[in-house]
């Protein structure tokens, strides 16, 4: 540990600000617009591969810088572990430290772009002015094209929020927990109407920029990637059908990218208020896997709360594998009948695989072979399917389904059928 009153030098810096970052889980990459350097003018492209991956929807990896511009705040959220009265170690980067580090990490391959967020310092607008400071300065003097992700403050002024837009690719701002109840009891100085007027504001400004774009080629972006959120998870009382009830109000109300659930993580010193250990990790992974029953898969949320009666999702199998055994009705799907609205209640297969079937099925009859070469996990799929060699008819009218997908037993009961 450095000595009490000498200056961090830049390895420290980074050493204490980018594990202060890794509390914030909204770092991805999707959606944004592609740039690249090979026609020998700029720096840095939005595709790649290095560490501290993001994945984008079609399957790139992307690497990103994740790091606070400072863990000094003067916030006292009680579930932050950058609070004012945290005893953490504080280090604060100049915008041009950020700047050199950025170039530095991309110029050796390590990362394709930035996620910057901070503490809040001296004000909401002192604080965006040097992370747009950072933004800039790498897209205009060092004509970085790579991926940049900045952390708005709800509370900055609009103009601020403009000028952000204009040079990151996303922007995000944490709404930190599900119910206005439970902000009000761990994070008391933060307004969560202000939170979703800031959200409000940041769509509009993405449509603004969305429909000008269509109208006019060379018109400006605004943030092309969107904005997204994080709520923490098992910081309050809030049960799942009240983070995906939360979840769901976003996406409709704000347009956002993704919603981002992060576990919550035992700090040091925490606050009485706060549970005294981590929610189990697969409740965050399930959590997951339903969104993307809602975003992706068609289901509405009423599905997802009927295998919910006790508000949480369960642990033990994936929410679409606990939905299935009670819609026994639409199973056995036929793989190369059924629709894709069809195809994707099946458990075990998401929208690149039913793309897959679609795509084969439109030359040849699918049999069980072809479809276990194309999905994941064909012990997943098998109890659901049919193809012309395989009918799971004797499976289905099992009533122990549901144990046998969680803990498939061994043996022939999912072994692929004989020739």
């Amino acid at each position: 540990m450095p000595a009490v009153g000498r200056t961090l030098n830049l390895r420290e810096k980074l050493a204490i600000l980018a594990d202060a970052a890794k509390y914030d889980a909204s770092c991805a990459s999707s959606g944004t617009i592609r740039r690249h350097s090979g026609d020998g003018r700029g720096l840095g492209s939005t595709e790649g591969m290095g560490i501290c991956h993001a994945y984008t929807p079609d399957g790139r990896c992307i690497s990103l810088l994740k790091i606070l511009l400072t863990n000094f705040c003067i916030l006292d959220c009680a579930y932050c572990i950058n609070r004012r009265s945290s005893s953490v170690r504080r280090a604060r980067f100049t915008v041009d430290e950020v700047v050199r580090l950025t170039l530095g990490f991309y110029r050796r391959n390590y990362i394709e772009g930035l996620f910057l967020s901070s503490g809040i310092i001296r004000s909401p607008d002192y604080t965006m002015e040097q992370l747009i400071q950072v933004a800039r300065t790498l897209r205009e003097v060092h004509h970085f094209r790579g991926y940049i992700h900045l952390k708005t403050i709800p509370d900055a002024a609009p103009e601020l929020v403009a000028q952000a837009g204009r040079w990151a690719d996303r922007l995000s701002i944490n709404v930190e927990l599900p119910t206005a109840e439970g902000l009000a009891r761990l994070a008391p100085e933060k307004d969560g109407q202000r939170i979703e007027r800031a959200m409000a504001d940041l769509d509009g400004r993405i449509r603004e920029s969305r429909e000008a774009r269509r109208r006019f080629r060379n018109a400006p972006t605004f943030a092309p990637a969107g904005q997204s959120t994080q709520m923490i998870v098992g910081a309050d009382a809030a049960d799942d059908r009240t983070i995906l009830a939360r979840a769901d109000a976003l996406y409709r109300q704000h347009g956002l990218r993704r919603v981002y659930y992060s576990a919550y993580s035992p700090i040091p010193d925490a606050h009485p208020s706060l549970p005294p250990g981590a929610p189990p990790l697969v409740r965050e992974h399930r959590l997951y896997q339903a969104d993307w029953m809602l975003r992706f898969y068609g289901f509405a949320r009423s599905e997802l709360e009927a295998i919910m009666p006790d508000g949480l999702l369960p642990l033990d199998v994936d929410p679409k594998t606990a939905w299935a055994p009670a819609h026994r009705q639409l199973f056995p799907v036929d793989v190369n009948r059924a629709p894709r609205e069809l195809l994707l209640r099946v458990p075990g297969i998401g929208p690149k695989v039913a793309g897959r079937i679609l795509a084969v099925r439109r030359h040849r009859t699918l049999r069980w072979a072809d479809l276990a070469r194309l999905v994941a996990s064909p012990r997943a799929v098998r109890p659901w399917v049919a193809t012309p060699d395989w009918r799971p008819t004797a499976l289905l009218d099992r009533e122990s389904l549901r144990a046998l997908v969680v803990k498939p037993r061994q043996g022939d009961l999912f072994a692929p059928p004989a020739a």
